[in-house]
């Protein structure tokens, strides 16, 4: 068996993981790279495989840098299905929409400065009819049940506790008289964190592929969570500020507004109107909604034990007319806006970044990871003046990060994940999904655990087992 690392290799976003088994090739992953937009764009539209030549695919989530570019695939010749869990499916489908929408909306103002300025206008990766056509292709199978993708190979997802639906993969591979188990760990969730169960790890495997988003760190506790972002949102209001909040519409939306219900209930926040300026993050809520089998203790505890909506309560607005998102420029006290992309790679977030990042009084508080050259990355960088739709704007206001949000294991989270397959039994251990500084840290980490054939493998790179 072949292992070809064809994206999310010594960088984040962009997951592609080829396995070629018994004449079959089947991918793991099919994300989007993000980053500058011409370079993102160049990789997007290039695989490094012959797309035809794909026979199934296996799809962990639904964030768009592990099934974002699914449409592309479909698009250059895939004809195979796509195996994923029945939410992962669900919110696949207005995500990939979604995705292709937010291009041609984003690139209508960027067409407009490249015109003026004598250059040609820039294409979208895909359309919503090509999002569309690669529906056709999913497949859905629940958690916890071995099933077949290919001769030889048989696959089973297992709770990872990151986002709703999403799975860690369990494969076990027949391969000339020999049986190999292989894991993948998709995104590593948290435990203990509201909404989504705890992980299930995927264990006793003779090799893992897994991320390490945030290999070389510990977050902050989440039980200060709360009161961390009481606080923020009590002294931006005193100043008479707004607050944006540039958030991932699947998960990281719905952790926010859970809490910020749970804060508003307990009178800790003032009663300010919060707005989900969002289309798709109000679609996926409607998906959490119709799950509530795979909510956790906490959440049922909090909200549904009393049949109250987690994800919905008085000073709450759902946006998604172009015409209300627009008016909130003109909203003089003091607000949050909750809005999507999470990287600020696009979205309607840029527009209220705009309209807002030169006010001292105002804050921009980031909640997830930002990956290099983004528009969040350098904003939480410091960079002083940064560009929004190809226009200069100078950063005056208040910028804040927490990390205790994040859906992806730490580094305890991650070497327990490891732990539970012994050093004897796991040859080998192949790090994805994390720049050099996270991964090589965390290589040293499993080094001392006793794992010591770890793998840190450059994008191209193939490994035989």
């Amino acid at each position: 068996m072949d292992i070809r690392f064809c994206g999310g290799a010594q960088t984040v976003t962009g997951s592609q993981f080829l396995l070629s088994v018994n004449g079959k090739n089947i991918l793991l992953e099919c994300g989007l790279f993000q980053g500058r937009r011409q370079e993102s764009y160049e990789k997007n539209m290039s695989f490094l495989f012959p797309p035809a030549a794909i026979d199934a695919v296996v799809l962990s989530h639904a964030h768009m840098d592990h099934a974002g570019n699914l449409p592309n695939l479909v698009k250059h010749g895939f004809r195979g299905l796509i195996f994923a869990t029945p939410a992962t499916a669900e919110l696949c489908k207005i995500m990939l929409r979604d995705s292709a929408f937010l291009q041609s909306k984003d690139l209508e103002w960027v067409n407009k400065i490249r015109k003026k300025h004598g250059q040609p206008p820039a294409l979208p990766l895909y359309s919503p009819e090509e999002a569309e056509a690669a529906m056709e292709h999913f497949t859905s199978r629940e958690y916890d049940i071995a099933f077949p993708v290919a001769p030889g190979i048989s696959v089973t997802f297992y709770d990872a506790g990151h986002i709703l639906g999403a799975a860690g993969v369990f494969l076990e591979i027949s391969e000339k008289g020999r049986t190999l188990k292989l894991g993948f760990s998709g995104d590593v969730g948290r435990s203990n964190i509201p909404v989504i169960r705890d992980p299930n790890i995927v264990r006793d495997v003779d090799a893992l592929i897994i991320e390490t988003t945030y290999g070389n760190r510990h977050h902050h506790e989440f039980a200060d969570v709360e009161e961390e972002l009481a606080t923020v949102v009590r002294e931006t209001t005193k100043t008479g500020g707004k607050i944006i909040i540039p958030s991932f519409a699947v998960g990281r939306t719905q952790l926010l507004v859970y809490l910020l219900h749970k804060l508003f209930n307990q009178d800790r926040i003032p009663e300010i109107p919060i707005y989900v300026d969002s289309p798709l993050a109000m679609h996926a809520t409607e998906i959490f909604r119709a799950h509530p089998e795979l909510m956790d203790r906490e959440t049922e505890r909090v909200f549904l034990s009393s049949h109250e909506d987690p994800f919905d309560f008085r000073r709450l607005t759902y946006i998604t007319d172009v015409e209300e998102s627009k008016k909130l420029n003109h909203v003089t006290f003091p607000h949050i806006i909750i809005a999507g992309s999470g990287m600020c790679e696009g979205g309607r977030v840029l527009h209220h970044l705009r309209n807002s990042i030169d006010n001292p009084n105002n804050l921009i508080l980031f909640v997830g990871y930002a990956a290099k050259e983004t528009l969040a990355r350098r904003i939480m960088d410091g960079n002083q003046v940064v560009r929004i739709f190809g226009e200069e704007h100078r950063v005056a206001c208040k910028i804040k990060a927490m990390d205790s949000f994040s859906a992806h294991g730490d580094r305890r989270d991650l070497l327990n994940y490891v732990r539970m397959t012994p050093p004897e039994k796991l040859k080998n251990v192949f790090l994805v999904h994390g720049e050099p500084e996270q991964a090589l840290s965390f290589r040293d980490a499993l080094r001392s655990n006793g794992y010591m054939n770890v793998h840190y493998p450059a994008l191209g790179d193939t490994i035989s087992l």
